[in-house]
């Protein structure tokens, strides 16, 4: 479902529960069934607490078509699950690209994002994970195609994704987010350097927020001990008064 007629019809599984709802939103390219979001829907409904995995538009079981979408669309799409769909304060948890969809989200919905947590958060990733010539080509021919490690296809990126990206950057100045916020980062992610996540700290106006340092873990944190992690700082944040 979406508030917005033009958006895709979107899929989604909410866990009723106490407190804040906690809403996953998943990476690039990925969908609600990853290791994380079922690791945290497990944990909500062991606990009694509210939790929402769902599928951005043209991803996993959500209608649309995947190169026709934007990172706006994307905000769009997490915003209708705030609004209609979860019925109290919400937890944003953003892995990877859904760390830069967590930040746009809060601040269009400041009344309703109670705390967020990043997980490798790719804050403006459009801006530093092209090369120029990336660049040069998504602007000509539309399209590129990356090999993926994390599946047999290739990850395909668009020139409207770009240029949604590029038109929706945050990291240029302060980030105005009050909120609470965790962020967990592994120093050997090769995919967001450990020192967009430091600069991401530094840019946020809220004076709580924390950077945790995984020394070994890589950019999808899914081991058991980077999960355990992950539990612990949405437990810790929810709790909050």
């Amino acid at each position: 479902m979406s508030d917005q007629p033009t958006r895709p019809a979107l899929a989604y599984f909410h866990t009723p529960g106490t407190g804040p709802v906690t809403i996953f939103l998943p990476g690039y390219a990925s969908d609600m069934s990853g290791t994380k979001a079922l690791a945290l829907e497990a944990w909500a409904q062991r606990t009694g607490r509210g939790f929402l995995r769902f599928d951005y538009g043209g991803c996993g079981q959500s209608e649309g078509a995947f190169e026709e979408q934007a990172l706006a669309g994307w905000r769009d799409d997490v915003l209708a699950m705030i609004d209609l769909v979860a019925p109290a304060p919400v937890v944003l948890v953003g892995s990877s690209m859904g760390g830069w969809l967590m930040l746009l989200a809060a601040l269009a919905r400041p009344d309703r994002v109670k705390t967020l947590v990043g997980v490798a958060a790719a804050a403006d990733f459009t801006d530093w994970g092209f090369s120029t010539d990336e660049k040069l080509a998504l602007l000509s021919n539309g399209r590129i195609e990356r090999p993926s490690p994390y599946a047999d296809q290739p990850t395909v990126y668009t020139r409207v994704f770009w240029s949604s990206g590029e038109a929706n950057r945050l990291m240029h100045g302060v980030i105005g987010i009050d909120v609470p916020v965790r962020l967990l980062h592994g120093l050997r992610d090769s995919d967001v350097p450990i020192a967009r996540a430091i600069r991401l700290t530094e840019l946020i106006r809220s004076a709580d927020v924390q950077l945790t340092i995984i020394k070994d873990g890589d950019h999808c944190l899914s081991r058991d001990s980077d999960i355990a992690l992950l539990i612990r700082a949405v437990e810790e944040v929810t709790d909050l008064p």
